[in-house]
């Protein structure tokens, strides 16, 4: 029986291939410092950052739930107007909810996030995320947690795009454990070959 037992093996790597493939996702690892401009936000808006651990911190990506995730990404990018927080309120970094309709990037993601939790979704699946995008700028984007893999809302595109559509170096997000950052890794794929005895 070497020949079936080849052929599970064959059966199960590209399995666990194709699966890993599928679903694209970041690992959190070590403790990472949160941002100072978060951690006021937080302080301000202590709901908006709370961890409920009651909550799944990956979620089932229905039609429906993906139909409700495009529609408030397209909806707050073109209800803000893009503003940078040094000419909006004379700093250099700051979070908020842009409820005068301008903000930058990380107002954008914790507006589409408030929405997106007032529609039902887990407040605990949709993490903030610190990336640095293609010219080396520091950008924040909103990942939400899927069965699917991770999905990156950003309000530089309206897609809501998967993790492996995105060319941004990932640095850290928020837990889902707690009411800390944590870094990140993109998750390797592994392949377990299961050899039938």
């Amino acid at each position: 029986m070497p020949g079936g037992r080849l052929l599970t093996a064959l059966v199960t790597l590209v399995y666990a291939l194709t699966s890993a493939a599928a679903a694209p996702r970041l690992v959190a690892t070590d403790s990472a410092p949160p941002l100072p401009a978060w951690t006021i936000f937080c302080e301000q808006h202590a709901s908006e950052c709370m961890v409920d651990l009651v909550e799944p911190e990956i979620i089932p990506l229905t039609s429906h739930t993906l139909e409700i995730i495009e529609a408030v990404n397209r909806h707050v990018n073109h209800s803000i107007t893009a503003r940078r927080d040094l000419d909006h309120w004379d700093k250099i970094d700051q979070w908020d909810l842009p409820t005068d309709g301008e903000g930058d990037c990380e107002d954008y993601q914790l507006l589409k996030r408030k929405f997106l939790a007032e529609a039902g979704l887990p407040r605990r699946a949709m993490r903030m995320t610190v990336v640095i995008d293609e010219t080396g700028q520091g950008h924040a984007v909103l990942t939400i947690r899927t069965e699917e893999g991770d999905l990156i809302l950003d309000n530089r595109a309206d897609a809501v795009l998967r993790l492996d559509e995105v060319g941004y170096e990932f640095i850290k997000r928020e837990s889902s454990h707690a009411v800390e950052w944590l870094f990140l890794e993109r998750e390797a794929p592994i392949a377990v070959v299961a050899m039938a005895q």
